[in-house]
């Protein structure tokens, strides 16, 4: 079994309160869990209304699907022009 897990750092321009970051969120979870079957959840900056980091869960067998999984999310969170991606951490496990 390997476990991949990638930190989406992104950063909100135009947001202007916590309301309007969280709603640009929902929109790019939403879109993800839809997409993909992983798991997806705010870890970090939760107060902060241009700032938050995106934790994302892959399981599978194979070490490449995993990958391609996580880079198709990646992909995906990088097409929302409300939210621009600082930083991708990916491990696996």
């Amino acid at each position: 079994m390997i476990v991949g897990v990638c930190t989406i750092e992104l950063f909100f321009a135009e947001s202007g309160s916590l309301k309007s970051k969280r709603q640009i969120l929902r929109a790019i979870k939403d879109r993800v869990r839809n997409s993909f079957n992983v798991s997806i959840s705010e870890i970090d900056h939760h107060d902060l209304w241009q700032r938050s980091t995106l934790g994302v869960a892959v399981i599978g067998s194979d070490t490449r699907f995993v990958h391609s999984v996580i880079d198709k999310v990646v992909n995906l969170v990088n097409r929302e022009s409300r939210a621009e991606v600082i930083d991708v951490i990916t491990e696996l496990r």
